[in-house]
Formats: structure tokens, sequence, C-alpha cells
């Protein structure tokens, strides 16, 4: 039996919720930045994910990082190196996992669309300010690590639990 803290199911819900609302907010806000370049927020995001790795990485990394199925991901570096913005090379430490690397077209593109969400990150700043922001990150990231910890099967939310 979970022990009971009462309001914390309704805040922590609401919180799942809120974030599940934005989520589709940004890939729709993603969407119309980078649609005219050719791009959609999925594939965005796995340009975005390789531009701020500082080495070519494998196709599970880039969904690990970036909190993606590794399927999903592999399905757009397949159409990405279709569109010549990605490539694969050899994988020094694995022999079926390729690296993935950006090519100059891909490089370009990501810096494009990140030119255009550049704006839009000043606007939120403005509205909300910049220590509001970096206190929302700082909740979203140890929500997401005590998740993470959880599904992993950490011990931390687990033992919150107390015998009947």
């Amino acid at each position: 039996m979970m022990m009971e803290d009462s309001g914390s199911d309704d805040l922590v819900t609401d919180l799942v919720v809120a974030v599940f609302r934005l989520n589709g907010t940004l890939l729709e806000t993603g969407n119309d930045l980078v649609g005219e370049l050719g791009l959609t927020t999925a594939w965005w995001q796995v340009l975005g994910a390789l531009s701020r790795s500082p080495a070519p990485i494998p196709v599970a990394h880039i969904a690990r990082n970036m909190g993606l199925s590794r399927q999903s991901v592999q399905r757009n570096v397949d159409l990405l190196a279709g569109k010549g913005m990605v490539r694969f090379t050899a994988n020094p430490h694995h022999q079926r996992a390729k690296l993935v690397v950006l090519t100059a077209e891909g490089t370009a593109a990501v810096n494009a669309a990140d030119a255009r969400q550049q704006p839009v990150g000043q606007q939120l700043v403005a509205s909300i300010g910049r220590e509001r922001i970096a206190a929302a990150l700082a909740v979203l990231s140890e929500v997401d690590a005590l998740l993470s910890g959880a599904a992993s099967g950490s011990e931390d939310l687990k033992q919150k639990e107390v015998a009947a």
C-alpha cells in the first residue's frame, strides 16, 4: 500500500497532464518552425542530439539521450540519411551499431532550425524569467531522474511503499 499524502496525487497528476500538453505544444510549434526547412520536429530532435554530441554516436545512444525509442530514432535516422543529412560510419566499439554522423547539409539544417527557435526562446525568457525557467528545468530533471531510476529498478520510489 502506498503512503497517503493528501493532495499529492492531484498535484502530480496535474504536473503529468501539463507536461503531456506541453509536449504536444512543443511538437506542433517545432513543426511550424522547421517545416519550411524540410524538417519535422522529430528530425530536428535527432539532428540536435547529434549536433550537441562531442563525437558521433550510435542510434541507441541518441534514443537514450533523448528519451525516445530506438526504433523511432532508427526510422528517423534512416530518413535523414536518405536526405543526405546524416551518414553512417564504422563503430570501433561495436560491429553492428554504426555511428551516425552529421553531414554538412545536416549541420546547416540544424543550425537553421536552431536559429528559427532563438526568438521563441528569447520571448519565453522575457515573459517567464531566466530564474523560473532554470527552476522548472531543475524540477523536470529531478522528476526524470527519479522516474528513470524507478523504471530501471532503483529502490528510490519503491521504498515509499509501506506494509498494509
